[in-house]
C-alpha cells in the first residue's frame, strides 16, 4: 500500500501535476490539502480512471482536503475543528482494515502570540484538540494513519536554520510542544522519520519568495506521515519527492509518500 500527502495549493490550477506524479509513481492513496474548491467542482472525472474512490471536502476559494484511492473505503467522514466549518480534516477505513485521517492545520500567521494573533490561537486550539480526540479514541492495536500539511516542523534538521526560526511560526517551541502532545496520544510513529534519521537535514516545503528555492534550500518539513505502533512492523521505505518542488508552475510544498506492506 503506497500513501502520498501531498498540499498541491489548487487541485484544479495544478491537475496536470497531479497526473505527471500518478505516471511516475504508483500509488495507491493520495491524500490532498489545500485543494481550494467545492465538492461539485473538484475534477472527479480527471483522475476517476485512477481512483474509483474519492472522499472530498471542500470549500469556495480555501483550504479543503481530499482521500483519492484504489483500495474501497468501508466508510468515510470529517470532524469540524474548533467549530468551524473549513474544510481542514477528512477520514476514511479502508477495508484492509487501516484508518487514514488527512488533516490541513492552520499556517497560523506571522505573530506567534496567541494574545494579539486569532490566526495563530486558532491553530494551537486545532492542535489541543487533536490531541484531545487522540486520547479519547487511543487503541493500541487499531492500525491507523495520520497525515497531511501539520504546518509545523518539530525537529532541529526540518528546518533549514533552528536557531533562525525558533521564533517564526512553524518551528517556535509551544508549537512544537502541541505537536508533540499530539503524537503522544495515541503513541503516533513519525513514519519518514523512521526512515530517514533526524540527524539529515529534510524539507517538504519551500517558500516562493525564494528566487531560486533550490539554491538557497531555505525549507522546512511541514508535511507529515505518522502512523500507530500496530502499523509500524509493516512499513518498508518512506521518501520527500524534492524534484517536485521544480516542476512547472509547482506548488510550494512537494509530495511525501510512505510504503506498507500490508
Amino acid at each position: 500500500m503506497r500513501v502520498a500527502t501531498w498540499n498541491i495549493n489548487s487541485v484544479r490550477l495544478r491537475i496536470q501535476l497531479v497526473k505527471d506524479l500518478l505516471l511516475k509513481n504508483k500509488i495507491d492513496v493520495l491524500c490532498l490539502q489545500e485543494t481550494k474548491v467545492m465538492n461539485h467542482l473538484f475534477p472527479h472525472d480527471e483522475l476517476s480512471d485512477i481512483f474509483f474512490h474519492q472522499h472530498v471536502i471542500g470549500m469556495k476559494s480555501y483550504n479543503g482536503v481530499a482521500i483519492l484511492s484504489k483500495i474501497p473505503f468501508v466508510s468515510t467522514g470529517s470532524i469540524d475543528w474548533c467549530n468551524r466549518s473549513d474544510a481542514r480534516h477528512a477520514s476514511a477505513l479502508f477495508n484492509n482494515g487501516i484508518e487514514l485521517h488527512n488533516f490541513y492545520v492552520p499556517a497560523g500567521g506571522d505573530e506567534p502570540d496567541p494574545a494579539i494573533n486569532d490566526k495563530f490561537a486558532h491553530k494551537l486550539q486545532f492542535i489541543r484538540e487533536m490531541a484531545e480526540w487522540g486520547k479519547r479514541n487511543n487503541d493500541n492495536d487499531a492500525k491507523k494513519i495520520l497525515l497531511g500539511d501539520l504546518n509545523i516542523a518539530p525537529l532541529e534538521n526540518d528546518v533549514w536554520s533552528h536557531k533562525q526560526l525558533l521564533k517564526v511560526v512553524s518551528h517556535t517551541p509551544i508549537e512544537i510542544e502541541y505537536l508533540e502532545k499530539l503524537k503522544l496520544s495515541q503513541n503516533w510513529v513519525d513514519a519518514v522519520r523512521h526512515f530517514i534519521p533526524s540527524t539529515e537535514k529534510l524539507y517538504s516545503w519551500w517558500s516562493y519568495r525564494a528566487r531560486d528555492w533550490k539554491k538557497s534550500n531555505r525549507g522546512r518539513r511541514l508535511d507529515h506521515i505518522w502512523v500507530t505502533p500496530a502499523l509500524t512492523k509493516h512499513l518498508s521505505s518512506a521518501s520527500v519527492l524534492s524534484e517536485v518542488r521544480g516542476w512547472h508552475k509547482p506548488s510550494d510544498h512537494v509530495p511525501v509518500i510512505l510504503n506498507i506492506k500490508i
